[in-house]
């Protein structure tokens, strides 16, 4: 606590060098960054919107859902504002405690989506596995549980990781090698190494990402184990498809967390790490609501009527 509330050198701001290395590059980057933000925002509320309106997507998945799609959206909004921003002026600075704000915030909403998205798995394997119990099992109180457990165990671990990378000594003015306030660029920016702090962030780190891909995984084994005794091709198939697009998202979204917080240090780039990671704060949040609208045909039905709808009302 020392270090955090006195440190030596009072670092007041650090600068986010992101894409500086591409100076000719910034203002394309900023268009293409801050339309598909946009198409994000529009995505994840028009799905959030969708599930509200529409009353047959009253059911515990799509609750999960309209949940994961809020959390992305406030995701993305504690990283690419200021990213954009960022793009376009020559100021790239940010606060200390801007710096930590923002951090927290990333890791929370982030854990949280690992957790949600574990959820979500287990609502399907319900669904599958137990499907004469699945009103009773998924109730309305259960489902408010497993939000509420998601979100209070990531920002939990959010607070604990932010609060033991802040306590680090941090000397002068300090370049961190990334477009926002990530763990690893930022232990990189501190004076000493400290491998105490690494592992206890690195258990957490196994504990959020790997933890909750083992219990999707082991849902996904019931279910496959489940299906594969469905003796009709058709039934098959069809209770494979309420599946697809949770396995879609799972895949990408762990797959680039596990390259980013999971891989080992001899592996390590900041600069590969900084490209991996537009994946997952950009482009995989806007993934979310497109493999949903496209892929389930429920959410896809609704949004044909909510836009034949709308479309009818402006011509009259």
């Amino acid at each position: 606590m020392r270090n955090f509330m006195m440190n030596e050198t009072k670092v007041m701001e650090f600068i986010l060098i992101g894409f500086s290395d591409f100076p000719d590059l910034q203002i394309p980057l900023f268009v293409f960054f801050f339309l598909t933000y946009l198409a994000t925002l529009t995505g994840n509320v028009l799905l959030m919107t969708i599930i509200r309106v529409h009353r047959h997507l009253h059911i515990p998945m799509y609750f999960f859902l309209s949940i994961l799609s809020l959390s992305e959206t406030c995701y993305t909004f504690s990283i690419i504002p200021k990213m954009l921003v960022n793009l376009i002026t020559e100021e790239k600075s940010i606060s200390f405690t801007g710096c930590a704000v923002q951090m927290f915030f990333f890791i929370g909403f982030g854990g949280t989506n690992c957790m949600l998205l574990t959820a979500m798995g287990y609502d399907r394997c319900v669904a599958i596995c137990k499907p004469l119990h699945y009103r009773v099992l998924m109730n309305d109180r259960v489902c408010i549980q497993l939000v509420a457990f998601a979100t209070v165990t990531g920002f939990t671990l959010s607070l604990i990781d932010t609060y033991f990378i802040f306590t680090l000594p941090f000397c002068g003015e300090k370049e961190i090698n990334h477009f926002f306030c990530d763990m690893a660029p930022v232990i990189q920016a501190a004076c000493t190494e400290n491998n105490g702090i690494k592992i206890v962030i690195f258990i957490f780190c196994i504990v959020v990402v790997f933890g909750s891909f083992l219990l999707i995984l082991l849902s996904y084994v019931l279910i496959f184990n489940t299906i594969l005794k469905i003796p009709s091709t058709k039934g098959k198939c069809k209770a494979f498809s309420t599946c697809a697009s949770h396995l879609t998202v799972v895949i990408v979204h762990f797959g680039c967390a596990s390259i980013i917080y999971l891989r080992p240090k001899s592996v390590y780039s900041l600069e590969k790490d900084t490209l991996i990671s537009v994946t997952y704060t950009v482009m995989t949040p806007l993934l979310n609501p497109v493999v949903y609208s496209l892929r389930n045909k429920d959410v896809h039905l609704a949004l044909r009527k909510s836009l034949g709808r709308n479309l009818c009302a402006w011509v009259r």
